[in-house]
């Protein structure tokens, strides 16, 4: 067993999937998970919405909920990689708040910002089969998600597999150019 303090210092790498609801992420991730060369962690924002308590939550105190749920998933994820893990971060870009957040808390130059894109009748589709997420969500985040316009790399769900769209970010990751969409974007803020 290795003493914590020969463990070596090292900054977690944040692979970071932006789409929106039913564009592929989570599928993209489980791929990822399985074959990217580091132990890492998927992290989805969903799964920090599922954690939240059954209480009732009045309507006019949903988005102040929801708000503060989404800042610590951005502090957790921030804290899982300063800790030296990798992280796999499914999240939707939806507000330009979260953005900004998010690169203000992620050491930029170990985010690797991956877009991932699907046309609007194909997550149509998605919603309709899923059943589980309110018809036109997708396509009411479309054009907030990827407003910023910057990516290291991206991928369409529509034209490749999830497992092709993995294969795509671990390639990418081997000869990762600087600077990072993340410094790139904190720049021009």
């Amino acid at each position: 067993m290795e003493h914590l303090d020969s463990v070596p210092e090292r900054q977690g790498l944040v692979i970071f999937l932006n789409g929106t609801s039913s564009s592929g992420k989570s599928s993209i991730a489980a791929e990822l998970s399985a074959i990217l060369d580091e132990p890492c962690f998927h992290l989805p924002v969903d799964a920090f919405h599922a954690m939240r308590s059954n209480a009732t939550v009045p309507p006019d105190r949903l988005g102040t909920v929801l708000h503060r749920t989404w800042r610590g998933f951005h502090r957790a994820v921030a804290g899982m990689a300063a800790a030296g893990n990798d992280v796999v971060v499914d999240h939707v870009l939806s507000a330009e708040w979260r953005l900004r957040d998010c690169l203000s808390l992620f050491d930029p130059r170990h985010v690797v910002l991956v877009g991932v894109h699907c046309p609007p009748e194909e997550l149509a589709r998605r919603e309709r089969e899923r059943g589980d997420r309110p018809p036109g969500l997708a396509a009411r985040q479309l054009e907030q998600v990827h407003s910023h316009g910057v990516y290291d790399v991206e991928c369409d769900t529509s034209r490749a597999t999830p497992r092709e769209c993995a294969l795509l970010i671990k390639e990418f990751l081997a000869n990762r150019p600087t600077p990072t969409a993340f410094e790139r974007l904190g720049a021009a803020l």
